[in-house]
């Protein structure tokens, strides 16, 4: 991969040791201790071992010499409540003075939980304005925990609180930010991120996801948002085993026709890794390569349109051993740096079987484009549907008819793409 250009003002990194002692508990998986049958041990699975072997990545490779490194303050209340509920913040102190607790939804932590929660959004929030203010380019936060499940009244899937929601609100309220879009990749739904601003219409929300995987029934392609914000909230819910043919066609046919038509003042990434090939909570079949060029996507999409402010905040991934080639994948892109490190599982997990687009994930893709069509959305109204016939799982609402053929949008930078529609055969 070549150098890009990039602005003398760089990427920062977010980072603190304390992230890593955030304890939510041991268990097995998702699953907490004292199931039944489960062995005690620390093998929860937000443990810390994914960020700590990405940092410990980050810094061998040398790509650190090539990043501003940032140190994170604590989020005041003050900015915690511009998206959490004072009962709330004031819960998580309390539990965390007692020794720890449960946030909402199986999030438990412990006496130290309150201050990493709030060390999390900071961080996040710092790296906000150094990119507004113009002193970096774009940004990545490592944080730890997460946020995108986290409402306003509660936590939720490993989240207490929303540190993306925080960012965004941080960025209307204190930096300048008018309008703000949200891409988030996860391989679970943003649904907190959503139910935050489901009728806020400056903040566009746009998830993709494992269809129907957690929470369950959120995130479907009819939750669009609500009042002023509907049509704001874009949900684009993939079938399992989708890898980049599915996800390219999503970024060409959906997330960002509607970024451009949002005209965001700033763009937030909710980066989580599990859609990878190989992670223990998601069954997708991306690699390190397709977070690369997602997040080039992305980028390309912020110079257009908002002088390249961009910050991603780190959300979930669970392999130790895969997120950290996926996360140095896409800080490389950020910071425009020549490759540091070569994805020694490339071999193993690019150029399987159906990671090609296949007809019921265009499918998938056309139904979420046929839902904000209805609401007549111009950038959905310009999509042309896909060849492939939908199968009955994804066919388009009763009374909506599919879009009529026009001119296929310009296509991606393809790099490294053989094999994708519109990419190098």
């Amino acid at each position: 991969m070549g150098s890009r250009m990039t602005s003398p003002a760089g990427t920062g990194l977010v980072w603190d040791e304390r992230y890593l002692w955030h304890h939510p508990g041991g268990g097995a998986g998702p699953l907490a201790h004292g199931a039944s049958l489960i062995e005690p041990g620390d093998f929860g699975e937000e443990g810390p071992q994914p960020r700590r072997r990405l940092r410990n990545l980050i810094e061998v490779s040398g790509l650190a010499g090539q990043l501003q490194c940032l140190a994170p303050r604590l989020a005041s209340d003050a900015e915690l409540l511009r998206v959490h509920s004072p009962g709330y913040v004031e819960r998580i102190a309390a539990l965390s003075a007692q020794g720890g607790g449960d946030a909402g939804g199986g999030t438990p932590f412990g006496a130290n939980g309150n201050m990493v929660a709030r060390l999390a959004v900071g961080g996040c929030l710092q790296a906000v304005e150094l990119v507004t203010d113009g002193s970096l380019r774009n940004a990545y936060a490592l944080v730890k925990p997460p946020g995108h499940h986290a409402a306003a009244g509660t936590g939720a899937g490993h989240c207490i609180f929303n540190n993306v929601a925080a960012a965004a609100a941080h960025a209307r309220a204190a930096c300048g930010a008018g309008r703000v879009t949200i891409v988030d990749w996860d391989v679970h739904c943003g649904d907190g991120t959503q139910a935050i601003f489901y009728s806020e219409p400056d903040v566009q929300v746009i998830s993709l996801h494992q269809a129907d995987w957690y929470p369950r029934g959120k995130g479907a392609a009819t939750d669009a948002g609500a009042g002023a914000g509907l049509g704001a909230h874009i949900n684009v819910p993939l079938p399992p085993g989708s890898g980049k043919g599915a996800y390219r066609d999503a970024f060409e046919r959906v997330v960002l026709p509607a970024v451009q038509s949002h005209a965001p003042d700033l763009i937030l990434i909710s980066c989580g890794f599990d859609a990878g090939a190989n992670d223990p909570s998601g069954r997708m079949l991306l690699t390190s390569e397709d977070f690369r060029f997602m997040t080039r996507w992305v980028m390309q999409a912020a110079d257009e349109l908002c002088d390249g402010k961009l910050v991603v905040c780190h959300e979930g991934g669970y392999s130790a051993t895969y997120v950290p080639f996926c996360g140095v994948a896409v800080l490389e892109e950020l910071c425009g740096a020549v490759a540091t490190v070569c994805d020694p599982f490339l071999e193993r997990y690019a150029g399987v079987g159906y990671e090609q687009l296949q007809a019921h994930q265009a499918s998938a893709v056309d139904y979420a484009i046929v839902q904000h069509q209805a609401l007549g959305a111009d950038w959905a109204v310009a999509q042309t549907a896909s060849p492939w016939p939908a199968p009955p799982m994804f066919a388009p609402a009763t009374g909506v008819g599919r879009p009529a053929a026009l001119p296929p949008r310009k296509p991606l930078s393809s790099d490294g793409l053989e094999g994708l529609p519109g990419g190098t055969p």
